[in-house]
Parts: structure tokens; sequence; C-alpha cells
């Protein structure tokens, strides 16, 4: 019988390209999201690719009643790879209390149900900001854990304290936490890809809505760091890549290949592009001149 995976905020842009990964892998894959940044419509997009419709249920993580009807309704799931969060820096800064309260207290309902429904397996989707200000590059897994510099980033620190110490407890689960650096790109049937409802957190919604005229021009926020065309630079992950590690990361949790009980590891390429670069790549594959002025950092 097929495994069971949930994928939290499994209609958003990682999480939608994950479960196409999972179940082309023969997963059977339930999703909860409550939509607040992404379609339904996503939905019908896992489907066309996969010829598999998801179990989907529109649950809040942070409800500690829904979910736990949730886990009732479904029973036997196996493991579960947790996306579901508000993720804009910027907007975190604005709104501290908002992003305490989504993203700690989702996992902690998470954490929570887990052994009551006999979930053995977690997956953690955290990030490369809990290595705030770096000292060297490239960020390994040992680099120092800085002060966050945003409350988004935060609670990603929090939320990875939290796993570590329930599972020094003696929680009866795994878990592997993924620090992973900026997704890019989209499914290659571009049934799916990264389709915000408010405003895009990464730089490539911006150029696309900018190409299409939903935006009159592209705002690049500085020429004067210290590099190559002055431009900032960023590690990009293929977001398949990074859905592939997702994958891999409950495989290694279910299957038992590793003793320890928690592991951490990051994701990237471990090369640099700069904005100036990545423009020049899409005006060079689409054919499209690009409209961007340069504004202040």
């Amino acid at each position: 019988m097929a495994k069971k995976i949930l994928v939290t905020g499994g209609t958003g842009y990682i999480g939608s390209h994950t479960v196409v990964v999972l179940q082309e892998a023969g997963y059977e894959v339930l999703i909860i999201d409550n939509l607040s940044n992404s379609s339904i419509d996503v939905i019908e997009g896992i489907t066309r690719i996969t010829g598999i419709r998801p179990v989907f249920e529109k649950v809040d993580c942070t409800d500690m009643d829904g979910m736990r009807a949730f886990f009732e309704k479904y029973p036997g799931i196996d493991g579960i790879i947790h996306f579901a969060a508000s993720k804009s820096v910027n907007e975190s800064v604005r709104k501290p209390l908002l992003y305490y309260r989504n993203n700690i207290v989702s996992l902690l309902n998470i954490l929570e149900l887990m052994p009551e429904f006999n979930v053995k397996g977690l997956v953690f989707s955290s990030s490369c900001t809990v290595y705030g200000e770096p000292d060297k590059n490239p960020i390994d897994e040992d680099a120092p854990i800085k002060p966050a510099t945003s409350p988004y980033g935060n609670t990603k620190q929090i939320n990875e304290e939290i796993i570590r110490d329930y599972i020094h407890s003696g929680a009866p689960i795994k878990s592997i936490i993924l620090r992973y650096f900026n997704p890019i790109g989209a499914h290659p049937s571009a049934e799916i890809g990264e389709l915000p409802i408010g405003e895009p957190q990464n730089l490539v919604p911006y150029i696309t809505q900018t190409a299409i005229g939903i935006r009159p021009y592209l705002k690049v926020f500085g020429n004067d760091y210290n590099t190559p065309d002055g431009t900032c630079i960023r590690d990009f992950i293929d977001v398949m890549d990074l859905s592939r590690a997702h994958l891999v990361a409950m495989d290694r949790i279910l299957e038992d290949k590793s003793d320890e009980k928690m592991e951490i590891f990051n994701l990237g390429t471990g090369r640099g592009v700069s904005v100036m670069e990545l423009i020049r790549v899409f005006e060079n594959v689409t054919g499209k001149p690009l409209n961007y002025q340069i504004v202040g950092r």
C-alpha cells in the first residue's frame, strides 16, 4: 500500500511542485492549505500533470480543531512536509505578531498531533535566513546561527529550536530540516508555477509580470554592490530540484536510512547569480527586452 504524505501549504509554489514529485514517486498525497496566498486552481494543474487528483481540504494549520478533524478524517498518515507559513520578509517587519502566530502556532499544532495520530516523519521547510548575515560564503550547515534580520527569519530559527527540543525530549518522531536558498523556475509543463495572489516574494514573478505588462518596469534595487556588475547576487535553485530534495528527505526518514532523529541540510547550488545576469538570461531566452530601472537599495 502506498504511504500517505500530508503536504501543508500544498497549493503554494514549492508545495505544489513537491506534490507532483511525491505522486510521481508513488506516494498518496493529501494537501491542506488555507488558500491565503494561492489558488485552488493549482489542484487542476497538479491533476493534469500526474493524472492523479490529490486529496485537498481547506484547513488553516493554526486551527487546532480543524487540524485534528482532518487527521481523524484521514487516518494513517505516515509523514508530513510542512510548507504552510507566511513568508514575506517585508510584511513580517510590519506585522510581526501575524508571523509569530501563523508560523509558530502551525508547527506547534502539527508536532502535538503527530504522536497522537502515529505520524513518524516531519520534513520542515526552513530557510537560509536562519544564518542571518554570514561571516563567509559559501554557507555550510555548521555556519553559526546569527541574530535574525527579520521576524520571518526569526520564526524559522525558533521553529528549528522547537523541533530540536521536542525530539530531544524523547518525542517518537524523526525530522529533517531543509534550509534552502532562492527557489526559481516552474514545472516544465507550465501547468503550475509561482503564482502568488499577493505581492511576489521572489525575483522571477516580478520579471515575468513586467514582461507581460502587469508592471511598467522592474525595479533593480542597487547597482553598487561589491559584485562584478554591481547588482545583488543570490544562490538560485530550481524548484524541481528543491522538490526532489523533499522527496529524498521523506524517503530517508520513512526508510530509516539514518540513525539520527533530526538532520539539517542546506539546499542550494553554491553558485551565485546576479540580478542583471538573470535579466539577461530571460531576455536571451524569450527574445524580449525587459524594461527595468536601477533604484536605491
